[in-house]
Protein backbone atom coordinates (compact mmCIF):
# COMPACT_ATOMS: atom_id res chain seq x y z
CA UNK A 1 0.00 0.00 0.00
CA UNK A 2 1.19 3.49 -0.85
CA UNK A 3 2.23 5.51 2.19
CA UNK A 4 0.75 9.00 1.99
CA UNK A 5 2.62 11.33 4.33
CA UNK A 6 2.15 15.05 4.89
CA UNK A 7 5.21 17.00 5.99
CA UNK A 8 4.10 19.95 8.07
CA UNK A 9 5.14 22.27 10.87
CA UNK A 10 2.82 25.09 11.89
CA UNK A 11 5.55 27.74 11.79
CA UNK A 12 7.08 28.79 8.50
CA UNK A 13 10.81 28.79 7.86
CA UNK A 14 11.67 25.62 9.80
CA UNK A 15 12.86 23.71 6.73
CA UNK A 16 9.88 21.62 5.60
CA UNK A 17 10.73 21.97 1.92
CA UNK A 18 14.36 21.09 2.57
CA UNK A 19 13.28 18.03 4.53
CA UNK A 20 10.80 16.74 1.94
CA UNK A 21 13.18 17.21 -1.02
CA UNK A 22 16.10 15.47 0.66
CA UNK A 23 13.99 12.77 2.29
CA UNK A 24 12.35 12.06 -1.05
CA UNK A 25 15.74 11.71 -2.71
CA UNK A 26 17.01 9.43 0.06
CA UNK A 27 13.95 7.18 -0.23
CA UNK A 28 14.37 7.05 -4.01
CA UNK A 29 18.00 6.02 -3.59
CA UNK A 30 16.75 3.14 -1.45
CA UNK A 31 14.82 1.99 -4.57
CA UNK A 32 11.41 3.23 -3.44
CA UNK A 33 9.23 5.02 -6.00
CA UNK A 34 8.44 8.45 -4.60
CA UNK A 35 6.33 11.38 -5.78
CA UNK A 36 6.54 14.80 -4.14
CA UNK A 37 3.60 17.22 -4.09
CA UNK A 38 4.06 20.89 -3.23
CA UNK A 39 0.73 21.81 -1.60
CA UNK A 40 2.10 25.21 -0.61
CA UNK A 41 0.60 26.70 -3.76
CA UNK A 42 1.05 30.27 -2.52
CA UNK A 43 4.85 30.13 -2.33
CA UNK A 44 5.70 26.99 -4.35
CA UNK A 45 9.41 26.53 -3.67
CA UNK A 46 9.83 22.76 -3.87
CA UNK A 47 10.54 22.84 -7.60
CA UNK A 48 13.34 25.36 -7.00
CA UNK A 49 15.00 23.25 -4.32
CA UNK A 50 14.81 20.23 -6.62
CA UNK A 51 16.20 22.26 -9.53
CA UNK A 52 13.33 21.39 -11.90
CA UNK A 53 11.51 24.73 -12.12
CA UNK A 54 12.29 25.07 -15.83
CA UNK A 55 10.86 21.65 -16.64
CA UNK A 56 7.30 22.42 -15.55
CA UNK A 57 5.08 22.57 -18.64
CA UNK A 58 1.75 21.24 -17.39
CA UNK A 59 0.28 21.34 -13.90
CA UNK A 60 -2.67 19.83 -12.08
CA UNK A 61 -4.73 22.87 -13.08
CA UNK A 62 -4.11 21.98 -16.72
CA UNK A 63 -5.29 18.44 -16.05
CA UNK A 64 -8.45 19.81 -14.43
CA UNK A 65 -9.05 22.04 -17.46
CA UNK A 66 -8.61 19.04 -19.76
CA UNK A 67 -5.51 20.48 -21.46
CA UNK A 68 -3.45 17.40 -20.67
CA UNK A 69 -3.51 14.06 -18.90
CA UNK A 70 -2.30 13.72 -15.34
CA UNK A 71 0.61 11.61 -16.60
CA UNK A 72 1.96 14.56 -18.60
CA UNK A 73 2.13 16.72 -15.49
CA UNK A 74 4.44 14.33 -13.66
CA UNK A 75 8.12 15.30 -13.82
CA UNK A 76 10.67 12.54 -13.34
CA UNK A 77 13.96 13.59 -11.80
CA UNK A 78 16.72 13.06 -14.37
CA UNK A 79 19.29 12.37 -11.64
CA UNK A 80 17.15 9.83 -9.77
CA UNK A 81 14.51 7.98 -11.86
CA UNK A 82 12.64 6.76 -8.76
CA UNK A 83 11.77 10.34 -7.79
CA UNK A 84 8.95 12.34 -9.41
CA UNK A 85 7.38 15.74 -8.82
CA UNK A 86 3.70 16.57 -9.26
CA UNK A 87 3.20 20.35 -9.79
CA UNK A 88 -0.20 21.61 -8.69
CA UNK A 89 -0.09 25.18 -9.99
CA UNK A 90 2.16 27.62 -11.80
CA UNK A 91 2.90 31.23 -10.91
CA UNK A 92 0.61 32.31 -13.72
CA UNK A 93 -2.36 30.30 -12.46
CA UNK A 94 -5.21 32.44 -11.20
CA UNK A 95 -7.58 29.60 -10.38
CA UNK A 96 -7.46 27.97 -6.97
CA UNK A 97 -6.94 24.27 -6.45
CA UNK A 98 -9.57 23.04 -4.00
CA UNK A 99 -9.01 20.50 -1.24
CA UNK A 100 -11.33 18.15 -3.13
CA UNK A 101 -9.14 18.47 -6.24
CA UNK A 102 -5.99 17.66 -4.27
CA UNK A 103 -7.60 14.67 -2.57
CA UNK A 104 -8.75 13.38 -5.96
CA UNK A 105 -5.28 13.67 -7.48
CA UNK A 106 -3.66 11.90 -4.53
CA UNK A 107 -6.21 9.11 -4.89
CA UNK A 108 -5.39 8.74 -8.59
CA UNK A 109 -1.65 8.71 -7.90
CA UNK A 110 -2.20 6.00 -5.33
CA UNK A 111 -4.53 3.82 -7.37
CA UNK A 112 -3.14 4.15 -10.90
CA UNK A 113 0.60 4.47 -10.24
CA UNK A 114 2.87 2.21 -8.27
CA UNK A 115 4.39 4.79 -5.94
CA UNK A 116 5.63 3.55 -2.59
CA UNK A 117 5.51 7.04 -1.08
CA UNK A 118 3.45 10.15 -1.74
CA UNK A 119 5.00 13.01 0.24
CA UNK A 120 2.97 16.21 0.53
CA UNK A 121 4.65 19.50 1.43
CA UNK A 122 2.14 21.41 3.55
CA UNK A 123 2.01 25.22 3.72
CA UNK A 124 2.83 26.81 7.04
CA UNK A 125 0.01 27.71 9.39
CA UNK A 126 -3.31 26.05 10.13
CA UNK A 127 -5.56 27.64 7.53
CA UNK A 128 -7.26 26.18 4.42
CA UNK A 129 -3.99 25.24 2.72
CA UNK A 130 -2.95 23.18 5.72
CA UNK A 131 -6.33 21.44 5.83
CA UNK A 132 -6.17 20.65 2.10
CA UNK A 133 -2.64 19.23 2.41
CA UNK A 134 -3.40 17.06 5.42
CA UNK A 135 -6.79 15.74 4.30
CA UNK A 136 -5.48 12.99 1.93
CA UNK A 137 -2.67 11.92 4.29
CA UNK A 138 -2.59 8.80 6.46
CA UNK A 139 0.62 9.75 8.25
CA UNK A 140 2.35 12.97 9.23
CA UNK A 141 5.88 14.18 9.85
CA UNK A 142 6.23 17.29 12.01
CA UNK A 143 9.33 19.38 11.31
CA UNK A 144 10.36 21.58 14.21
CA UNK A 145 13.44 23.50 15.28
CA UNK A 146 14.55 23.74 18.94
CA UNK A 147 12.96 27.18 19.30
CA UNK A 148 9.99 28.12 21.48
CA UNK A 149 7.98 29.60 18.61
CA UNK A 150 8.46 26.54 16.43
CA UNK A 151 7.57 24.12 19.21
CA UNK A 152 4.47 26.03 20.31
CA UNK A 153 3.14 26.12 16.74
CA UNK A 154 4.03 22.45 16.21
CA UNK A 155 2.09 21.58 19.36
CA UNK A 156 -1.03 23.20 17.88
CA UNK A 157 -0.58 21.27 14.63
CA UNK A 158 -0.22 17.96 16.46
CA UNK A 159 -3.60 18.55 18.08
CA UNK A 160 -5.22 19.32 14.73
CA UNK A 161 -3.71 16.25 13.08
CA UNK A 162 -4.92 14.00 15.89
CA UNK A 163 -8.40 15.51 15.64
CA UNK A 164 -8.44 14.83 11.90
CA UNK A 165 -7.77 11.15 12.54
CA UNK A 166 -4.06 10.93 11.70
CA UNK A 167 -2.59 8.69 14.37
CA UNK A 168 0.91 8.03 13.07
CA UNK A 169 2.71 11.34 13.68
CA UNK A 170 6.51 11.46 13.96
CA UNK A 171 8.97 14.25 14.63
CA UNK A 172 12.05 15.54 12.82
CA UNK A 173 14.10 18.07 14.75
CA UNK A 174 15.87 20.37 12.30
CA UNK A 175 18.79 22.79 12.69
CA UNK A 176 20.17 21.38 15.91
CA UNK A 177 23.32 22.85 17.45
CA UNK A 178 24.85 20.60 20.13
CA UNK A 179 27.17 23.34 21.39
CA UNK A 180 24.17 25.56 22.21
CA UNK A 181 22.43 22.65 23.96
CA UNK A 182 25.47 22.10 26.16
CA UNK A 183 25.37 25.78 27.17
CA UNK A 184 21.65 25.44 27.93
CA UNK A 185 20.92 28.01 25.23
CA UNK A 186 18.89 25.54 23.18
CA UNK A 187 16.57 22.66 24.04
CA UNK A 188 17.97 19.21 23.41
CA UNK A 189 16.45 16.77 20.92
CA UNK A 190 14.95 14.79 23.79
CA UNK A 191 13.41 17.97 25.24
CA UNK A 192 11.59 18.79 22.01
CA UNK A 193 10.32 15.23 21.60
CA UNK A 194 9.14 15.12 25.21
CA UNK A 195 7.28 18.44 25.03
CA UNK A 196 5.45 17.51 21.83
CA UNK A 197 4.83 13.93 22.94
CA UNK A 198 5.99 12.54 19.60
CA UNK A 199 8.32 9.71 18.69
CA UNK A 200 11.55 10.97 17.17
CA UNK A 201 12.07 10.03 13.54
CA UNK A 202 15.31 11.88 13.02
CA UNK A 203 17.65 14.76 13.71
CA UNK A 204 19.20 17.19 11.22
CA UNK A 205 22.14 19.45 12.11
CA UNK A 206 22.34 23.11 11.22
CA UNK A 207 24.49 23.07 8.10
CA UNK A 208 25.73 25.51 5.47
CA UNK A 209 25.69 22.68 2.92
CA UNK A 210 21.88 22.77 2.99
CA UNK A 211 21.88 26.42 1.90
CA UNK A 212 24.44 25.77 -0.84
CA UNK A 213 22.49 22.74 -2.11
CA UNK A 214 19.18 24.62 -2.15
CA UNK A 215 20.71 27.48 -4.13
CA UNK A 216 22.05 24.99 -6.65
CA UNK A 217 18.79 23.06 -6.89
CA UNK A 218 20.55 19.88 -5.86
CA UNK A 219 19.46 18.01 -2.69
CA UNK A 220 22.40 17.10 -0.46
CA UNK A 221 21.29 13.47 -0.67
CA UNK A 222 21.72 13.28 -4.42
CA UNK A 223 25.03 11.41 -4.42
CA UNK A 224 25.81 7.83 -3.51
CA UNK A 225 29.19 8.54 -1.95
CA UNK A 226 30.86 11.22 0.17
CA UNK A 227 27.59 12.62 1.48
CA UNK A 228 28.00 15.50 3.94
CA UNK A 229 26.96 14.84 7.54
CA UNK A 230 23.55 16.37 6.95
CA UNK A 231 23.04 14.10 3.93
CA UNK A 232 23.80 11.06 6.05
CA UNK A 233 21.23 12.30 8.56
CA UNK A 234 18.54 12.24 5.86
CA UNK A 235 19.58 8.74 4.80
CA UNK A 236 19.15 7.57 8.39
CA UNK A 237 15.71 9.16 8.55
CA UNK A 238 14.68 7.41 5.33
CA UNK A 239 15.75 4.05 6.75
CA UNK A 240 14.00 4.68 10.06
CA UNK A 241 10.85 5.68 8.19
CA UNK A 242 10.88 2.21 6.67
CA UNK A 243 11.15 0.53 10.04
CA UNK A 244 14.89 -0.07 10.25
CA UNK A 245 16.13 -0.19 13.84
CA UNK A 246 18.93 2.27 13.29
CA UNK A 247 19.86 5.02 15.75
CA UNK A 248 19.14 8.55 14.64
CA UNK A 249 22.09 10.88 14.32
CA UNK A 250 22.82 12.58 17.65
CA UNK A 251 26.08 14.40 16.72
CA UNK A 252 27.11 14.53 20.39
CA UNK A 253 26.52 11.78 22.94
CA UNK A 254 26.84 14.18 25.87
CA UNK A 255 24.13 16.48 24.59
CA UNK A 256 21.24 15.45 26.79
CA UNK A 257 23.44 14.78 29.82
CA UNK A 258 24.91 18.27 29.94
CA UNK A 259 21.72 20.15 29.20
CA UNK A 260 20.23 21.71 32.33
CA UNK A 261 16.77 21.68 30.73
CA UNK A 262 16.05 25.18 32.03
CA UNK A 263 14.49 26.25 28.75
CA UNK A 264 12.40 23.09 28.66
CA UNK A 265 11.03 23.64 32.16
CA UNK A 266 10.07 27.21 31.37
CA UNK A 267 8.52 26.34 28.03
CA UNK A 268 6.41 23.47 29.35
CA UNK A 269 4.66 26.01 31.57
CA UNK A 270 3.82 28.10 28.49
CA UNK A 271 2.05 25.42 26.43
CA UNK A 272 0.26 23.62 29.28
Amino acid sequence: MTRIIVVTSGKGGVGKTTVISNLGMSLARLNYKVVLIDADVGLRNLDLVLGIENRIIFTAMDAIAGSCSLKKTLIQDKRQPNLSFFPLCSNQTKDTLTREDLAKFVQILEQEYDYDFILIDSPAGIEDGFIAATQPAREAIIVATPEVTSIRDADKVVGLLETSGIENIELIVNRTRPSMVQRSDMMSIEDVSDILGLSLLGVIPDSESIIVAANRGEPVTIGDEDLPEVGKAFDIIAKRLNGDTIDFMTFDDTESKNSKNLIKKLFKKIIK
